[in-house]
């Protein structure tokens, strides 16, 4: 294998306080990075960087890891684009707005699907993201919840199963039979196809007992949880995740004293999606509040054709800085070494020796210019798994 270095790196952050300025982001001014296959080998300072087969000169820009985007729904068909126009023209965002995608989810064959998700990650790669998990969830049938976890895991180990994003419409008048479906065929035709299960506990799809029911069903096949919570309202998701030891609580948008404590004295990574409230006027999940209470706090697109259809890891990290409450170092640490925790990944979201070498050179000096100018298209290169895919 031949090693490559970057140099002339104007500010690299690497997420390891030991390095650097000591900060969580363990910045390095004019730094390099040197890889070797698909790892880091070596950080520090451009000066002191050791012989390379190749030389990448930064020339002044800044570098940071790749972006982690930990929660998304890619697998899907169709267009919500009138539901969006309706939202903008005053009517309220409701869950029911998934069963038009699951219509066109299940009339779709499998290389459309599969073309779909291809044509997303491409997005979202250009724009950082070297990692990425996604959900089915828009099938609600046995054979279509399989049927998208197979084609989900033909890109990422980061598989969801998301049976449980609402009732089906076929279970419309039978919800207890859905969960039972839910837990037992689905759960064994997709448990061999995904790493994580996940459930909508919110008004409207899953309430505390179904969801508690749904997510323990799952970690005895040997699926980690992770859970949609306290999106819309108030809510039991939150206690549950850290219950029951999920990775992460998706949304945390509407939290009481309880649930901040929690997560604050929890291991469950409280993921924020700021691309839902953007794409729905709700209320900013307050980052703020979660970060003082000593939270872990994750940053994720929710990519999905309904309430965020976006696949920017930089908008979504601006729109945190701008109305969330968080700093400019805080978003990018959440939208990486963040995400990594909610994946419990040590291996990425950081630059340092025997991480994957996952990065990113910004055409800007500073990663504080992702929120400075946003909507820029600042990603210059990307490296995913040591080679450059951008």
């Amino acid at each position: 294998m031949t090693t490559t270095a970057v140099t002339h790196i104007a500010s690299l952050v690497t997420n390891d306080p030991s390095l650097g300025n000591g900060t969580p982001l363990g910045l390095i001014q004019d730094a390099a990075v040197v890889i070797d296959g698909d790892r880091i080998v070596w950080t520090g300072e451009s000066s002191k960087a050791p012989a390379t087969d190749n030389v990448l000169d930064a020339a002044g820009r800044a570098v940071i890891p790749g972006f982690v985007d930990s929660h998304s729904h890619l697998v899907f068909a169709g267009d919500r684009t009138q539901e969006f126009n309706a939202r903008m023209s005053g009517q309220p965002y409701r869950a029911g707005g998934i069963r038009t995608t699951v219509a066109a989810t299940r009339a779709a064959s499998d290389e459309e699907l599969s073309a779909n998700v291809a044509r997303y990650l491409a997005e979202a790669l250009r724009q950082g993201t070297t990692t990425f998990e996604t959900k089915s969830g828009y099938g609600l049938t046995v054979e279509d919840e399989a049927r998208a976890l197979r084609i989900a895991a033909r890109h990422t180990d980061e598989v969801t199963y998301l049976g449980a994003h609402i009732v089906s419409p076929d279970y419309a008048d039978d919800p207890a039979g859905y969960v039972d479906l839910v837990t037992g065929p689905m759960l064994e035709a997709c448990a061999p196809h995904a790493r994580w299960i996940d459930v909508f506990c919110e008004q409207g799809a899953f309430d505390g007992d179904q969801a508690r029911a749904i997510l323990t069903a799952g970690r005895a096949k040997g699926l980690h949880p992770r859970i949609h919570a306290n999106q819309l309202t108030y809510g039991p998701g939150v206690q549950l995740a850290v219950e029951l030891d999920a990775a992460s609580a998706d949304h945390c948008t509407h939290l009481t004293d309880a649930d901040v404590d929690a997560l604050g004295q929890g291991d469950t990574v409280a993921t924020l999606l700021p691309g839902a409230e953007f794409s729905t006027r709700a209320t900013w999940p307050d980052a703020r509040r979660l970060l003082d209470a000593g939270a872990t706090v994750a940053l994720s697109t929710d990519c999905n054709p309904g309430s965020s259809f976006t696949s920017s890891m930089p908008f979504c990290v601006a729109l945190a800085v701008r109305d969330m409450g968080m700093t400019p170092d805080e978003a990018i640490w959440s939208a990486t070494a963040g995400g990594a925790a909610a994946l419990r990944r040590p291996d990425i979201g950081r630059i340092t020796p025997g991480a994957r070498a996952d990065l990113v050179l910004l055409d800007a000096p500073s990663h504080v210019h992702l929120a400075y100018r946003p909507g820029v298209p600042l990603v210059g290169a990307v490296w995913r798994s040591g080679q450059r895919v951008v």
